[in-house]
Order: C-alpha cells, then sequence, then structure tokens
C-alpha cells in the first residue's frame, strides 16, 4: 500500500507542482483502507479543511488512477504525522527553490492563496486575484486593490506572484513599493543608468507596486511610471497595485494616470467581519500548531473589531504570554489578558454613549436621531442606534423607542431587522458598525 501512495503523491505534484505539493500533501499518509473506505491521515485540521476546499478532486483523481475500486475517501488530522520525514531528495529542492528567487524580486513567499483567509470583507478581491492568477495580463488589467492598513492587500499582492510562479517558475516578477521604484528612479538618473532601470521595470511579466498612493505629487515619477505602465500593458504583462484609497481620491495624481489605474478592475477589502476575525485566528493558531478554544478566539474577535494585523498581534501577545507565565489556554485567562469585559455583552456600555457615538460618527444632531424628521439622511444613524441599543446596551425595544423620541416599540424591530438584513450583504454597513463598536470599546 506504501508503494501504491507514493504513486498517488506523485501525480499530485505532477499536477500541484511541488511547492502546493510540499505544503498539502507531503506528510500525508494512508491510514486505512477497508469495505470500500480509504482514510488518509494528515497533520492538522488547517490542512484537511484546505484539501477538503481546494484539492479534493485531484486527490480523488490520484487515487482512482492507482487503485482499481471505486473508494469513498475520508481524511482524519493525526498530530503525529508532523513529525513524518519527507521522502524528497537534497537536490529536487535546490534546484527548484533558486528559481523562485531569481525570477521574483521581492516577493514573500511565506504569503500565498491557500493562506489567505477569505470572508465578507475580501472575498470579492480575492476572487479578482484568482481571476489574475488563470489569465495574467487578459482578466483584468491593471488589478487595483485598495483598503486600510493591514487589512491584506500586501498578503493577496503576494499571493498572486506566488502563485503564478507556481504555475511558471520562469515568470519574471517585481514587487516593489512606489517609493522604492521612485527612489531607483532617482539613482538611476544620478548614476546614469537610466536604461538599466527602464529595462528592469519594463521586461518584467507581473510588475506589483505597493501603495501606490506615494507617487502623489512626484511629476518625474509619474511620468516615468506612465510610460512603463504604458510598455507593459501593451504587451499584456499583468500589473497590480495597491493603495489605501480608490484611484479618484489619490490627490496630485495625473488624470492620465487615474484613467489607466481605473482601466482595469477595481476592488477593495474591508476591515474584517466578526466570522473572518475568527477564522483569522483559526488558522494563526493551527499555524503556530497551538490548541485554543473557539470561545477564546471568540471573545479576542469580538474584543479587537481592528485590521487583520493588529488582530494577529494582539493574539500572539496573548497566547504568549499564557505560555510564559504556565497558564492554561482558557476563556478566564484569556480575558483577564483583554483586561476589561468584551463590549459586546453591553454591562459596561450606556446608552448615552451609543448615542453619543452615533451622533458623533455621522456629525448630526441628537434631535436629528431621535427627533420624528424621516430626512434620508437620518434613516440610517436612527436604524444603527436601535440595533446598538438592542445588541450592546441590551435594552428592551419599548425602552429603545422611549430613548429615541417615544417612537413604537414595532418601528424599533422593524429597524434592528433591517441592519441585521444590510449586514449579510453591505459591506459598507459592516464597515460603519465595526468602526463604532471599536469606538464604544476604547471609549468605555
Amino acid at each position: 500500500m506504501e508503494s501504491q501512495w507514493k504513486k498517488v503523491l506523485d501525480y499530485i505534484k505532477e499536477e500541484l507542482g511541488p511547492a502546493h505539493y510540499r505544503t498539502w500533501f507531503a506528510k500525508s499518509t494512508i491510514l486505512s483502507q477497508e469495505d470500500g473506505r480509504m482514510l488518509i491521515g494528515v497533520p492538522s485540521a488547517f490542512i484537511k479543511d484546505q484539501i477538503n476546499a481546494k484539492y479534493l478532486n485531484t486527490l480523488n483523481d490520484g487515487i482512482k488512477k492507482v487503485f482499481p475500486e471505486d473508494l469513498l475517501i475520508e481524511l482524519k488530522v493525526d498530530g503525529g504525522l508532523n513529525n513524518l520525514k519527507i521522502d524528497e531528495p537534497e537536490m529536487e529542492l535546490e534546484l527548484y527553490a533558486p528559481t523562485f528567487r531569481t525570477e521574483a524580486v521581492g516577493v514573500n513567499p511565506k504569503y500565498n492563496m491557500t493562506n489567505f483567509v477569505v470572508g465578507l470583507s475580501n472575498n470579492l478581491a480575492y476572487a479578482a486575484a484568482q481571476a489574475v492568477v488563470q489569465n495574467p495580463g487578459i482578466s483584468y488589467n491593471p488589478l487595483f486593490i485598495y483598503g486600510g492598513t493591514g487589512v491584506g492587500k500586501t498578503h493577496l499582492m503576494h499571493a498572486i506572484g506566488n502563485d503564478l510562479l507556481q504555475k511558471n517558475p520562469t515568470t519574471k516578477i517585481i514587487y516593489c513599493s512606489s517609493e522604492k521604484f521612485m527612489n531607483d528612479f532617482i539613482e538611476s538618473i544620478k548614476s546614469k543608468r537610466t536604461n538599466e532601470f527602464r529595462h528592469k521595470y519594463r521586461s518584467c511579466d507581473l510588475l506589483l507596486i505597493d501603495d501606490i498612493q506615494f507617487i502623489s505629487g512626484r511629476d518625474s515619477t509619474q511620468e516615468e511610471f506612465f510610460h512603463t505602465f504604458n510598455e507593459l500593458q501593451g504587451k499584456n504583462s499583468q500589473i497590480v497595485l495597491t493603495s489605501d484609497r480608490p484611484p479618484n481620491e489619490i490627490q496630485k495624481v495625473e488624470s492620465r494616470l487615474v484613467s489607466r489605474f481605473q482601466g482595469g478592475l477595481t476592488v477593495d477589502i474591508q476591515i474584517p467581519d466578526f466570522d473572518t476575525r475568527v477564522a483569522i485566528l483559526r488558522a494563526k493558531s493551527e499555524e503556530k500548531g497551538d490548541f485554543v478554544p473557539e470561545e477564546c478566539l471568540t471573545a479576542i474577535a469580538e474584543s479587537m473589531p481592528t485590521n487583520a494585523r493588529e488582530l494577529e498581534g494582539k493574539f500572539i501577545q496573548i497566547i504568549q504570554s499564557l505560555k510564559l507565565t504556565n497558564k492554561e489556554i482558557n476563556i478566564d485567562n484569556v480575558h483577564a489578558q483583554l483586561g476589561k469585559p468584551i463590549s459586546a455583552t453591553g454591562e459596561k456600555i450606556e446608552f448615552k454613549k451609543v448615542l453619543l457615538e452615533v451622533n458623533q460618527y455621522f456629525s448630526i444632531k441628537m434631535a436629528d436621531i431621535t427627533g420624528p424628521r424621516r430626512k434620508k439622511e437620518f434613516v440610517l444613524p436612527r436604524h444603527l442606534a436601535m440595533y446598538l441599543l438592542y445588541e450592546e446596551c441590551k435594552l428592551p425595544y419599548q425602552r429603545i423607542g422611549e430613548l429615541l423620541g417615544g417612537r413604537d416599540h414595532t418601528t424599533i424591530l422593524h429597524g434592528v431587522e433591517k441592519i441585521r438584513e444590510q449586514l449579510n450583504r453591505d459591506r459598507e454597513i459592516q464597515r460603519v458598525l465595526i468602526e463604532l463598536r471599536q469606538q464604544l470599546s476604547t471609549t468605555a
């Protein structure tokens, strides 16, 4: 059976390439095969989930090629497989790795599509990135990704590079910040090596520029980037750009560049919603090999309605602190590390604070939210106030109605349900609610 499994793994390696094979299948094995059922062991729950989600068809195809009977495949986590020695020739690894490094300038190999956690806040950007990997230079060129700091723009950009390298290791890729592009250009002028600079940036198959907004006001850099952009696009080389704002909101950038930025696909990444934050923490705990109870992940996710980078930092800080003090990773100790009760319980938030934060956020008066006027610009703040008073302060509908100008409880119910419905599909409402909760948490 061992020799047959090796043939399955050889097929998978051929289909997915050495990098993905090593990541997801190198430490897998057959645990048992009987009564038309094959049990395959994998070293972690995260790997199990990823194989089920993305590579199950490849696994089934490999098994069908080697085993004559129809088998029902089931994956099982076996932590002992982490110690399994990978039987792969050293020479193959040594020859394979440099190909990536020599053809990819600046691309970080630890970021890929498989370890990018997908949720409501980033699913459109993720789908666009996958489309670019499948059809570089054709699907969306340029791909312009924007969003706040720490939400995953750079991760997705590197993932595009790494996945394209997986498909074709000879792909020429350059990743850099807009600041580095500018500094390289200035240095090439000083050293009279502009031809080398232009050859470097205009001969690549994929150009990844991070934080493109920083070319704002840099006229000569914009001029050079304009010509670089045109030449790359003219030969169907893929361009991916990130920014903290959409193209039309970047100040002091030539209109011809803004037009080109908008000529492909523009997608945004929002602050991660609650479910995505929990998924990020779950993936991080799997990556670190730590068992963290689900209620602990939930508590940390609820207390940190911020970007993914800050969330991961807080998670690592809490877990390491508990380990160093030899404390068990449980909900009580996690709450102690967080330093205060989770704001979502509503016990520490007064209704006056909710109303004040909503008014300040939307720059409206208390009378606008509690009064009878039904102007369009007051509807969303009023509904959000109803939702927060119900969810965060745990007030009954009748009491909320009294606070909001004597409104009937059915009106409050309608407002709360309206927000709940919008949270399932409206990413802007998700973002506003996260920011309001963050303000309530930091001022509690």
